[in-house]
C-alpha cells in the first residue's frame, strides 16, 4: 500500500536516492551524542535517505506548482526522510523540479552534497 499525500503533499516513485553524511550518522548512531535526537539503541526513523529524484504520482489536496508525471529531486532532512523507500509523501515545499538537462542519477547529489560542497568552496576555501 503507498503512503497517500496528506494536505500539502507530493507521493513522489524514487528513481534515484542519494548516500551521504546524514544517512550514515542516522544509520550508525555516530557522533553519539546524535543518538539523543535520533534514538539511543537504534534510528528513531524507519527509513533513511534524504536526497532523493522521482516522478510525481499523486499530489494532495493545496499543492498547484507539481502535477503528476512531473520530474522532481528534493532534501528530505526537515522533513520525516523516507529517501530508501520506493515511494514516499514530502511536504511540496521540500521539493523542486527537475532541471531537463540533468539524469535522476546527476541532480539527486544536489539537495545536500551539493549544498555542502558549495558552502564549503564559498566559506572555508573564500572562492567566489
Amino acid at each position: 500500500m503507498s503512503p497517500g499525500p496528506k494536505a500539502g503533499e507530493v507521493l513522489v516513485k524514487i528513481h534515484a536516492a542519494g548516500v551521504n553524511d546524514w544517512d550514515l550518522g542516522l544509520l550508525y548512531g555516530k557522533p553519539v551524542f546524535m543518538r539523543l535526537f535520533i534514538g539511543l539503541l537504534r534510528p528513531k526513523i524507519a527509513i533513511i535517505g534524504c536526497e532523493i529524484a522521482g516522478v510525481v504520482e499523486q499530489i494532495g489536496s493545496e499543492v498547484t506548482q507539481f502535477k503528476p508525471g512531473d520530474k522532481v529531486y528534493g532534501d528530505l532532512s526537515d522533513s520525516h526522510f523516507g529517501g530508501y523507500a520506493e515511494l514516499v509523501s514530502v511536504r511540496h515545499d521540500a521539493l523542486s523540479h527537475m532541471p531537463s538537462n540533468l539524469s535522476f542519477a546527476q541532480v539527486v547529489a544536489i539537495p545536500h552534497a551539493g549544498l555542502l560542497a558549495l558552502q564549503s568552496l564559498r566559506d572555508i576555501a573564500e572562492l567566489s
